[in-house]
């Protein structure tokens, strides 16, 4: 699990392709000590498996399903990715639950400037809508942000300098893929209610969902 506030930026150093799949080897720009085999980094917000490790580096495993459904294709030698190690027990927990398992890949649309911070406006696909409420959190490119305004198929996120300074935002400009995650709570609620809110439940078709009913089944 992970918390969306990025730890700092690495550099891509190798990307050896290997038909669709791809091993990365990343060097931190920031002091990262005790890597260890096979615990789990967050790379523009995907969850990544290390494989080997020295001094401030390390290589990961991109499968080939990992590699079709999220934005680690554009990476390049000399590219760089936010980083995030797995949050450990006790760490004080200052974004919200990521899990790094991408949803989708949000483009952006547009940017503007807003005093000292700039806003950003992204566009995604609309079946991923319902979970992205106004002022709830999203994870873009693994980094937990609040959401400005939203619709069905677009959201706006407002970057503060200390934000713009120690990630990629600086680097997105228009027509920028990025990796897309949706607050988990919002996915748990929907399965754990979908028994009672099916639609061909006769039931449900007689009288809808209403907080007594919720409160009938046990909500």
């Amino acid at each position: 699990m992970f918390t969306g506030l990025v730890m700092g930026m690495g550099r891509i150093e190798a990307a050896d392709n290997r038909g669709a799949e791809t091993r990365f080897r990343i060097k931190t720009q920031f002091d990262m000590p005790n890597i260890e085999l096979g615990e789990s980094i967050a790379v523009n917000g995907v969850c990544l498996t290390v494989e080997t490790f020295g001094d401030n580096w390390f290589t990961l495993y991109a499968s080939k399903e990992t590699m079709a459904v999220t934005s680690l294709g554009a990476l390049r030698i000399g590219s760089e990715a936010n980083l995030e190690r797995a949050m450990a027990m006790g760490d004080r927990f200052g974004g919200h639950i990521v899990s790094g398992h991408v949803d989708c890949l949000a483009e952006v649309s547009e940017v503007r400037p807003a005093g000292e911070s700039k806003i950003y406006r992204l566009t995604f696909d609309a079946a991923h809508g319902k979970y992205v409420i106004a002022k709830g959190s999203i994870a873009l490119d693994g980094i937990s942000l609040t959401v400005n305004d939203c619709a069905p198929n677009w959201l706006e996120v407002n970057i503060i300098p200390e934000t713009q300074k120690t990630t990629t935002i600086s680097g997105w400009t228009p027509g920028r893929k990025i990796n897309m995650e949706t607050d988990i709570i919002g996915k748990y609620v929907e399965r754990m209610v979908a028994p009672w809110t099916a639609s061909d439940k006769p039931e449900n078709k007689k009288a809808g969902i209403t907080m007594d009913y919720l409160h009938k089944h046990g909500f």
